[in-house]
């Protein structure tokens, strides 16, 4: 045993703390230019999923725990996507309502074209098992993906932070969870519409 070691009461080494040399406390959010990069990444590449994912959380701001459990029901019950939808959080039970921008609509109608996704199925398919939904392990995994496919760290920029507006006050500090990716538009992200009138 190293002299140097702490010990506990009971006489034994003291285990280091989890967070031993790793990022604690709020990480920096992704700007509108990394979320530009990465939708243009997803386009090139012609990951239709992904980038239907990826626009889908950015502008309904949901847990990915939520967002992984979005039914076809929930955003294109006709077969294609509303201008608005409803899913209710897993966490609370409370129905969240959120616009749907022209580039998530498109993404996820050539997204459901192309995988005949139908009413009652989970909206994004695990790859193993299409009858079920992408785990929230498979999502945190695809947003480090993400993440470091612009060049950036993904232990910087934390799944659980990826809040582009962290002071937005139409999210809660309780949205924020380390188990579920929350995404969530700047300002300067949003599709700006002219007023009615206008």
């Amino acid at each position: 045993m190293n002299d140097n070691e702490p010990i506990n009461s009971g006489g034994q080494p003291r285990r280091p703390p989890w967070n031993k040399g790793k990022l604690a406390g709020p990480k920096p959010p992704l700007r509108p230019s990394h979320v530009w990069s990465v939708r243009t990444k997803l386009q090139i590449a012609g990951r239709s999923r992904d980038l239907a994912l990826f626009n889908l959380a950015i502008d309904s701001k949901l847990r990915g725990c939520d967002v992984v459990a979005v039914r076809v029901d929930d955003v294109a019950p006709n077969g294609y996507a509303l201008d608005r939808a409803t899913v209710r959080q897993k966490k609370t039970g409370r129905p969240v309502r959120f616009e749907l921008s022209e580039q998530t609509r498109q993404a996820l109608d050539d997204y459901l074209r192309l995988t005949g996704r139908k009413t009652g199925d989970f909206l994004f398919a695990g790859r193993a098992n299409t009858s079920r939904g992408l785990t929230t392990r498979q999502y945190a995994r695809l947003v480090g993906e993400w993440i470091s496919g612009i060049g950036l760290d993904p232990l910087k920029f934390g799944t659980h932070s990826l809040s582009a507006n962290q002071g937005d006050p139409d999210l809660p500090p309780n949205r924020q969870s380390a188990c579920c990716p929350t995404f969530t538009r700047t300002h300067e992200d949003r599709e700006h519409r002219p007023l009615p009138g206008h």
